[in-house]
């Protein structure tokens, strides 16, 4: 056995077998539910994201197509817009040339304009990072208040990768200097659908 071996299983021996309850939270809930999307809207413009006004009541998925037909390499995880590039099994590093990637988070949270998404929602984890461009749609019947509510999601006590993804990257330099896309994604855009 090595040595990492050894110091795992001595952790894995001592480990205490007690278990604790965990305090009982307050909800810290100060919105109703009209709204928590306009609150989001307005954070993930903050944040530097975009929001996408769904098509008419017959077509909203209409302006998602619109962008996707503009896009170069497109991989999606919604079945109603595919892409133009197969996802199953994607080696990540076969995704550095992806232009957009369309996804449907699992929930958004309105304190901090963010959407959350699981592995399965990603379908490859990488994709939400090195695609250029992401669109995220987002059912407003998923919209948690705060990061409170979103932490106690199921996908946060089942899942094994859960991203909060807030707006597209940027850093500053210490003049104020803003850029977007530095580091990662160049442009978030949600559809509310």
């Amino acid at each position: 056995m090595s040595a990492r071996e050894d110091m795992l299983a001595a952790i894995r021996r001592h480990r205490p077998t007690a278990t604790t309850e965990l305090p009982e939270l307050p909800s810290f809930a100060r919105l109703g539910p009209r709204e928590l999307g306009p609150e989001f809207c307005r954070r993930l413009a903050q944040m530097g994201g975009r929001l996408m006004q769904p098509g008419p009541a017959g077509d909203p998925l209409a302006p998602a197509r619109s962008l996707i037909a503009g896009a170069g390499i497109v991989c999606s995880m919604v079945p109603e817009l595919p892409g133009n590039r197969a996802l199953a099994d994607a080696d990540p590093a076969a995704l550095h040339d992806v232009d957009l990637a369309v996804l449907r988070a699992s929930f958004a949270v309105a304190e901090t304009g963010s959407v959350a998404l699981k592995s399965a929602d990603l379908g490859v984890n990488a994709l939400g990072y090195l695609a250029q461009r992401l669109l995220v749609l987002v059912d407003p019947a998923d919209i948690v208040e705060n990061l409170h509510h979103a932490y106690a999601r199921a996908e946060f006590q089942q899942g094994a990768y859960v991203v909060l993804q807030t707006g597209p990257s940027a850093t500053a330099d210490i003049e104020g200097v803003l850029i977007h896309g530095a580091q990662g994604v160049r442009a978030l855009t949600v559809l509310l659908a």
